[in-house]
């Protein structure tokens, strides 16, 4: 292999790292968040974070009546599984007397007294007397003194529960394995009601989409075609609106709602979002690309004006009319500061998902696993819907500019 390949390998490597690097972190987000909402509540706190959803092992124990999760614990110089019994057993914190520094930490009901129980030894420590323990350390027997008093994990063999390990129990690493937990979509739907949110969605989502198609098209075609008086300064006008802030129409907006009796009603969600300037500008801007000796072609043939737009101009309009839908379907599917006005958030069969998830991130602020399988929700049709009308987007910038 010559020089320069190695050299164009190497860099071709170079470059696609980057890339595989740079998409990592553009999608990590969306892959944390799907995985979270496949998670129990206790592996959405992990740290650090994993985006394999991982469950506790549990196995029975002889002598329970319930399984209990397993852990590692250190026994006899190997690691075992053993089955967690006690979280919080009572131990103590022993000390040599000769070196305070030197402690170690020991269930209580592994130590002894030393002697007698009325008479216990003692020994001067640290100015005062203590009493003195016998405590099992490594095998063997120490008399120590008690400095303080914690707590150990009980762990147990799950086959003879009379082998029993005291440890730490936040050190305790517990026996884990990739499981799904599907049901978090089920609570999420249960506890906010998203099918309903999610019917309203689709249904307002769908005539948005169609309205707009709609109007979009024969408005185009009719600013792109048809010759009438004031045409041009009609256009100017109604593609100006497009500088108009929405924050400006809110108020005349919403009063027109409450004139008409829409308030609070999905009616309100879709009749004034079915014309689209945009969508308007966007569709006459392709249908003037399309050749006059077509359209004079089909007239001279007896089509009429409709049916020109329909066998000819639409079929050639798919590109555009993909993209004017996408846009559209994903700002319907997307809507909140106008379904939050006009909607009332305790009408919850009016609910669309941008209201429910909002009121959902309340209810369950303590179960980010239920947050995140709401959000995975809303996110995935449009996602899968942008994903499929991609190339259209392509041919539709691709065609305009060959046109142009």
């Amino acid at each position: 292999m010559s020089r320069y390949k190695i050299f164009k390998w190497l860099q071709n490597l170079l470059v696609y790292g980057l890339l595989l690097g740079f998409a990592y972190i553009m999608l990590f987000p969306f892959l944390f968040m799907f995985s979270t909402s496949f998670k129990l509540q206790t592996d959405t706190y992990r740290y650090p974070p994993c985006l394999i959803p991982m469950k506790p092992v549990e196995a029975d124990v002889v002598g329970q009546d319930e399984p209990k999760p397993l852990y590692y614990v250190e026994y006899q110089g190997k690691e075992r599984k053993f089955a967690l019994l006690e979280r919080s057993a009572p131990a103590g914190i022993y000390a040599l007397p000769e070196s305070p520094e030197d402690t170690v930490v020991v269930a209580l009901e592994l130590v002894q007294p030393t002697g007698a129980e009325a008479n216990q030894e003692t020994v001067l420590y640290q100015g005062e007397s203590a009493p003195l323990w016998n405590v099992p350390v490594d095998g063997g027997v120490m008399e120590m003194v008690l400095v303080d008093q914690t707590a150990l994990g009980r762990f147990v063999d799950t086959k003879n529960p009379e082998i029993e390990v005291f440890q730490k129990f936040r050190d305790s690493v517990a026996v884990e394995k990739p499981t799904l937990v599907p049901e978090n979509y089920t609570r999420v739907r249960d506890l906010q009601g998203l099918d309903r949110a999610l019917t309203n969605t689709a249904l307002v989502t769908i005539l948005v989409v169609l309205g707009q198609l709609a109007t979009s098209v024969v408005g185009g075609y009719a600013l792109a075609r048809l010759k009438f008086p004031g045409r041009e300064q009609i256009f100017l006008v109604y593609l100006g609106t497009i500088m108009i802030p929405f924050v400006v129409l809110i108020t005349p907006l919403y009063q027109l709602m409450v004139m008409l009796g829409w308030v609070d009603k999905l009616a309100s969600l879709i009749i004034p979002w079915i014309f689209s300037a945009y969508g308007t500008f966007m569709m006459r801007q392709f249908f003037i690309t399309v050749p006059k000796e077509i359209e004079e072609a089909a007239l001279m043939d007896g089509a009429t004006r409709l049916q020109i737009l329909w066998k000819i101009f639409l079929p050639a309009a798919t590109p555009a009319l993909a993209t004017q839908a996408t846009f559209s379907f994903l700002y319907a599917w997307n809507s909140f500061f106008w379904p939050l006005i006009v909607i009332n958030t305790g009408n919850v069969d009016n609910h669309v998902l941008t209201l429910a998830l909002s009121i959902l991130r309340g209810k369950a602020a303590d179960n980010a696993n239920l947050v995140m399988a709401g959000a995975a929700i809303a996110i995935l049709p449009p996602m899968i819907i942008y994903i499929f009308a991609q190339r259209f987007f392509v041919e539709s910038a691709t065609s305009s500019g060959v046109k142009g």
